[in-house]
Order: C-alpha cells, then structure tokens, then sequence
C-alpha cells in the first residue's frame, strides 16, 4: 500500500499496523509534531488507533523556535 506523507509518496512496509508505527519507521519521533490524515488532526493519544489505508494523506508538521 502507498500512502502520502508531506507530499511524498511511501510504500508502508508489510506489517506495519498503524499511524504511529508508520511514523517511527519514517523516523518521526512525536516530539513536537502535529500530524493531520486528509486534513483532519490526529491527537497524538489516537496514533496507534489510526489505522492505514491505500491512498491516506499525511502532513507532519514539526515545531521550531524562532525569534
């Protein structure tokens, strides 16, 4: 299956059960992101319940500081 995440297309590994394990497979660790599937926020809390589908779309978006 192939999914979206900020606008580039990824092939989700067999096995890979839900939104939180698809983001630590891409190497997003939670800290300080915000994700959203098909323009809807995702509370961190509800990750692993987020199952995948073919086609979803994932925007990550990462807090930075600034001045």
């Amino acid at each position: 299956m192939k999914v979206i995440i900020n606008n580039k297309e990824i092939e989700v590994e067999a096995g890979t059960a839900n939104l939180a394990a698809l983001l630590r497979a891409q190497g997003f660790t939670g800290v300080g992101q915000a994700v959203a599937v098909n323009n809807r926020v995702v509370p961190k809390a509800d990750w692993e319940a987020c199952g995948l589908e073919d086609g979803m779309k994932i925007t990550v978006i990462r807090a930075v500081c600034g001045g």
